[in-house]
């Protein structure tokens, strides 16, 4: 068979950028009903890397897999407005308030429902969470190895693929073997835009779910095209244990959260000629600002 089967994961996060008191809820968990959602930004860099590969190597697919509420559909479409060919999406109401541990079992157990692959992408970390641990916690729960803060993909071929990471103190290249998971630093390149064509195609795209609220003319649409369903998988779909999902399954407990916003308390207008200039240097040096 030509070309890879490329799975994407990928997160509908809460924008951080507007966390308010109604943050989160008394069990400590976030209410993300009181967040806008947006694609999580190091997961559009990982579609983008996914999607660079297809434009190189033909009949490789890309497969975008999210796990959270109904309305995570979203960043599905999203993913296939940008060239993805389809998505599924992992939601029940047992997967309610899992931490990475039970979201990477969650997860893990879908991948192994979508083999055989040849790669696994995912961003770096999530912004609601910044743990940068459900990426390698996937990896170790298929017993695959892993690649993380990748920059650049440099080569594929069937079974070896070399990856450039980026690291504090510059960069790395690697070559490891395939099937394996790589995750996204936030200085690959950015994804790019929607797509006409894919938007055109895919802009009826739904989950069952979704299609339960549409008119009758739209489920005979879907049935003339099936390329339109985004399959939806709950608990009893990817044989997970309860026990090990949700609140149950994580041992990790949010005791709060806080919105922090830095604002200026004091401010100098200073003039072009030399003596107010030589007065601010003066009062930096005294406080120790500077020096």
């Amino acid at each position: 068979m030509k070309g890879f089967k490329i799975i994407v994961l990928a997160k509908q996060v809460p924008d951080t950028r507007n966390v308010g008191k109604d943050a989160m809820k008394a069990d400590g968990t976030v209410n993300r009903a009181a967040l806008s959602a947006i694609f999580n930004p190091e997961d559009l860099n990982a579609l983008e890397l996914a999607l660079r590969i297809k434009d190189n190597n033909e009949g490789t697919t890309v497969t975008v897999l999210t796990m959270g509420p109904g309305r995570a559909a979203e960043i599905i479409r999203e993913a296939m407005y940008r060239g993805a060919d389809n998505g599924y999406l992992l939601t029940d109401r047992k997967f309610a308030g899992s931490d990475t541990l039970a979201t990477s079992y969650a997860l893990s157990l879908a991948v192994k429902k979508l083999e055989p692959f040849d790669l696994v992408i995912a961003g770096r970390q999530a912004i609601d969470g910044d743990t940068a641990q459900v990426g390698p916690q996937v990896a170790e729960k298929l017993g695959l190895p892993q690649v993380t803060y990748a920059e650049e993909i440099m080569s594929v071929s069937r079974g070896k693929i070399t990856v450039k990471r980026r690291l504090e103190r510059g960069v790395e290249t690697v070559e490891a073997p395939m099937p394996l998971v790589v995750t996204v630093h936030s200085s690959a390149p950015e994804c790019r835009p929607r797509h006409a064509k894919h938007t055109i195609k895919f802009k009826h795209a739904r989950t069952l779910g979704e299609l339960q609220d549409t008119s009758e003319d739209y489920l005979q649409l879907r049935k003339d095209r099936p390329y339109l369903l985004i399959e939806e998988w709950g608990v009893g779909d990817v044989g997970a244990d309860v026990a090990q999902l949700g609140l149950s399954g994580s041992p990790t407990k949010v005791r709060k959260i806080e919105n922090v916003v830095f604002t200026g308390r004091e401010s100098k207008v200073l003039t072009a000629d030399d003596n107010s200039l030589e007065g601010l240097m003066k009062e930096l040096i005294d406080n120790h600002t500077l020096g």
